[in-house]
C-alpha cells in the first residue's frame, strides 16, 4: 500500500504543477500532508516536517545568502564584461546564444555547485534572452542539462555518494566514464544548436541596435498556452511556439531585471572595485571547492563583505537587500516546502517501499545485466527522490544483486550516475528553484519542456558507457 501511495503522491504533485492547478509551494506542502493522513500517520506529520526542514535548513541558508551575494555582484557590474563579450561573439544570433548558454553552464559547473552555476549563468544570459525576446524556458532547460552532465564530477556530489555507498574510489568511477560523459555534453551542445536554430527561425538574427529597441516578455517555445516569465508581470502569451511575442510591455523589476546588466549608467555600478569583487568571487568559489568552511558560512561571510565594501552606507545596503528580497523569499520558501515533501516521503517509509518494489521486480534473467538495469533505473529514481535516498538506500541493494551475478561494484557505480542530467530538474533539487526563480519561468513550464530532453541525454550517456565498455 505504501508503494502505491508513494507513486500516487509523486504523480499527483507532478500533474498538478504541470497543469498549473497549484503553485509548486502549495503542492509541495499540501499534497504530502494529505497523503500522510491517507497513510494513517497524520499525527506524526509534525515530526516528519521538522526532520525534513532540519535536513534542508543549511541548503536554504546557503541559497539565501548566495542569492544576495550574486545579486550584489550583478548590481556592481561584475558580470557585465561577460554579457558584453557573449553578445559580441553571438552577434545577437539566437542560435549562438543558446549554444553559449550550454557552454557557460558547463564551464561554471566545474565548481561542483548547481546553485552557483545557475546564478552565474542566468545572471549573464538572462538580459540577452529578455532583450531578444527569446524563450526563457530554453535557457533554463539547456543550463540544467549541461549542469546535470557536469554534476558527475567527483566533487559534485553523486559520484562521491556512489563511492561512499559502495566503498570504491571516486576516481575509479569517474575517470573511465569521461568518454561517455563527454558524449552526453556533446549531445547537450547539439541539442542547444537545434533549439537555437528553432529560436533563430522564430525571431531572426538581429543587430545589437535592433535588440535594444524594446523589452518584452518571452513566449515559451513548445510550452503550450500560458506564460512562464510573463505570468508574474500579468502578460498573456499568444499560446504557440511560433506565434510571435507578447503584446504587453514588461515593467523592469528593481535590482537588475530586464537588460540592466548592460546599462553603463546604473547607479549601483562600482568600476573601481571590479578587481576586488572578481578576486572575492574567485576566492569564495575556491574556498568552496577546497571545503575550507561549510558553504552556507562562506556565502554568509561573502555576502556581508560584498555589501560592506561596495555599499558602505546603511541605506544603500538596505536597498540592495530589498532589491533581491523577492528572489530570496521565493527560493528559500520553495526549499522549505520541498522539505515537507521529502520529510513525508522518507518518514512514512514510502520511499523505502518504492525502492524495494522496484528492485524486487527485476527479472532474474537481468542479473548479468545489472549495470544496465542500474543505469536505466537511475534516470527515474534520481528524479523522484534525493541523491542521498538513491545512493545510500537503493544503490547498495542493486550492487549486491549485481555481485551475485558477477557484475562489479564499479560498473554499478558508474551506471548509477547517468541519471544526473534529469535529476538536476527534479522538484526535490533546491538548485532548480534558483534557476527558474531567477529566470522568472514557471516550474511547470520548465518541467514540461526539459524532462524529455534530459531523459534522452541520460540515455545517451548510458548508451555511450555501454559502447565504451565502462558500464
Amino acid at each position: 500500500m505504501l508503494t502505491i501511495l508513494g507513486f500516487a503522491m509523486i504523480a499527483t504533485f507532478l500533474v498538478l504543477i504541470m497543469l498549473k492547478k497549484m503553485s509548486p509551494i502549495s503542492a509541495l506542502v499540501l499534497i504530502p500532508a494529505l497523503f500522510c493522513v491517507f497513510v494513517g500517520k497524520g499525527a506524526e506529520l509534525g515530526d516528519y516536517v521538522i526532520d525534513g526542514v532540519t535536513g534542508l535548513a543549511p541548503t536554504a541558508a546557503m541559497l539565501m545568502f548566495a542569492i544576495v551575494y550574486f545579486g550584489v555582484m550583478i548590481d556592481v557590474g561584475l558580470f557585465d564584461p561577460i554579457v558584453r563579450g557573449i553578445l559580441g561573439f553571438c552577434k545577437a544570433d539566437p542560435m549562438r546564444i543558446v549554444v553559449g548558454t550550454a557552454v557557460l553552464a558547463a564551464i561554471v559547473s566545474l565548481d561542483g555547485d548547481g546553485s552557483t552555476t545557475f546564478m552565474i549563468t542566468v545572471s549573464a544570459m538572462y538580459p540577452l534572452y529578455k532583450r531578444l525576446r527569446m524563450s526563457l524556458v530554453v535557457m533554463t532547460g539547456v543550463a540544467a542539462m549541461a549542469n546535470g552532465v557536469m554534476n558527475t564530477l567527483p566533487w559534485g556530489g553523486p559520484t562521491a555518494r556512489a563511492a561512499t555507498a559502495l566503498k570504491v574510489d571516486a576516481g575509479d568511477i569517474f575517470v573511465p566514464m569521461i568518454p561517455a560523459l563527454a558524449m552526453g555534453l556533446v549531445f547537450v551542445l547539439a541539442l542547444a544548436y537545434v533549439l537555437g536554430r528553432r529560436e533563430r527561425r522564430r525571431l531572426g538574427v538581429l543587430t545589437l541596435d535592433e535588440a535594444l529597441v524594446e523589452e518584452t516578455e518571452t513566449v515559451l517555445v513548445g510550452a503550450g498556452a500560458g506564460t512562464g516569465a510573463g505570468a508574474d508581470a500579468g502578460t498573456r502569451s499568444s499560446g504557440g511556439a511560433g506565434s510571435g511575442t507578447d503584446a504587453s510591455r514588461a515593467e523592469p523589476a528593481p535590482g537588475g531585471d530586464g537588460f540592466q546588466g548592460l546599462d553603463p549608467h546604473r547607479p549601483t555600478l562600482r568600476p573601481r572595485l571590479y578587481w576586488f569583487n572578481a578576486l572575492l568571487t574567485v576566492g569564495l568559489l575556491t574556498a568552496m571547492i577546497m571545503e575550507l568552511l561549510p558553504i552556507p558560512v562562506l556565502f554568509l561571510l561573502g555576502a556581508a563583505l560584498a555589501l560592506a565594501v561596495n555599499f558602505p552606507h546603511m541605506p544603500d545596503q538596505k536597498a540592495r537587500i530589498a532589491a533581491h528580497a523577492e528572489n530570496v523569499l521565493n527560493v528559500s520558501g520553495m526549499v522549505f516546502a520541498a522539505a515537507v515533501f521529502t520529510g513525508v516521503l522518507q518518514g512514512t517509509g514510502m520511499v523505502d517501499h518504492m525502492a524495494d518494489w522496484l528492485v524486487g521486480n527485476i527479472p532474474d534473467g537481468m542479473g548479468p545485466h545489472m549495470a544496465l538495469v542500474t543505469g536505466v533505473l537511475s534516470i527515474p529514481l534520481t528524479y523522484f527522490m534525493s541523491n542521498d535516498g538513491f545512493y545510500f538506500g537503493i544503490l547498495p541493494v542493486l550492487a549486491e544483486a549485481g555481485q551475485a551475478h558477477g557484475v562489479s561494484s564499479l560498473e554499478i557505480a558508474r551506471a548509477s550516475i547517468v541519471g544526473q542530467p534529469l535529476h538536476m530538474s527534479s522538484p526535490l533539487v533546491p538548485a532548480v528553484y534558483v534557476l527558474v526563480g531567477m529566470a522568472k519561468v514557471e516550474f511547470g513550464d520548465h518541467t514540461r519542456f526539459v524532462v524529455k530532453w534530459a531523459a534522452l541525454t541520460s540515455l545517451v550517456v548510458l548508451g555511450a558507457g555501454l559502447v565504451f565498455g565502462t558500464v
